[in-house]
């Protein structure tokens, strides 16, 4: 995959476009709004790589990263070691889009999450699915609710297959005290696509619900999410 801006001896670096056609000249006059993704995702790169014989500009790169991984969404939530399977990726440039999707997933997720208030399990639901379906490990998340049921904060509790030895009830507890609240949501996600339950979701969400009912915390729901739907106790009557 070659760069349009070649001279008589090769490789023209973005640096010798032209001004209005370098992608963060162009983002910083007309807006992150009028860029492709391969233009935003040479931002992040910042350089291309190469040798002596053949050369790529961040440019090119990101087309070829792009081309090979067919969208952004699939390379969300791609592992350090993921990254380094890509030819011209390195740690350093593995580590610069890495943090550059988790910055941008917080920001979504802070910027969502503040004041929002939830009426049902269903609404959980499709606030989460989006965020969670396409996670390729399984993440246990705390939701801390006041009085009136908008989340104070949300915890990361555990992330990996779920074992009680993991999701243990002091880590849950332990936020739910420090800020005061009222009533929590556990939610996790399955990869897998199915939402049901296992047996060990069903044996941490007893154990949950029994240690925060010793100690007066309200559980509202637990409630898992896929891509084929979500599952909750709640409206199961599982808790």
């Amino acid at each position: 995959m070659k760069s349009h801006y070649r001279t008589e001896t090769g490789y023209l670096p973005i640096n010798r476009w032209p001004h209005d056609e370098r992608p963060r000249e162009k983002l910083l006059k007309k807006g992150p709004e009028y860029l492709s993704d391969c233009e935003l995702l040479a931002i992040i790169l910042r350089t291309g790589v190469g040798n002596s014989k053949e050369k790529f500009s961040a440019l090119d790169l990101a087309k070829k990263i792009l081309a090979e991984y067919g969208s952004l969404k699939n390379l969300l939530d791609l592992s350090l070691s993921e990254f380094l399977k890509i030819n011209g990726i390195g740690r350093a440039k593995a580590a610069q889009v890495i943090a550059a999707f988790e910055l941008g997933r917080r920001a979504v997720s802070e910027k969502n999450g503040n004041n929002k208030s939830f009426k049902c399990s269903e609404e959980v639901a499709n606030y989460y699915i989006p965020l969670l379906k396409d996670l390729k490990k399984e993440q246990f998340r705390v939701l801390l609710l006041d009085v009136k049921n908008k989340i104070i904060k949300e915890v990361l509790i555990s992330q990996g297959s779920l074992t009680s030895s993991i999701v243990h009830p002091r880590e849950v507890i332990k936020p739910v005290i420090k800020e005061s609240a009222a009533s929590v949501i556990f939610i996790h996600n399955h990869p897998s696509g199915d939402p049901e339950p296992s047996t060990d979701d069903i044996e941490i969400t007893d154990r949950l619900c029994k240690s925060c009912n010793i100690l007066g915390i309200n559980v509202l729901d637990h409630i898992i999410v896929a891509e084929e739907g979500y599952f909750s106790f709640k409206q199961k009557q599982l808790i």
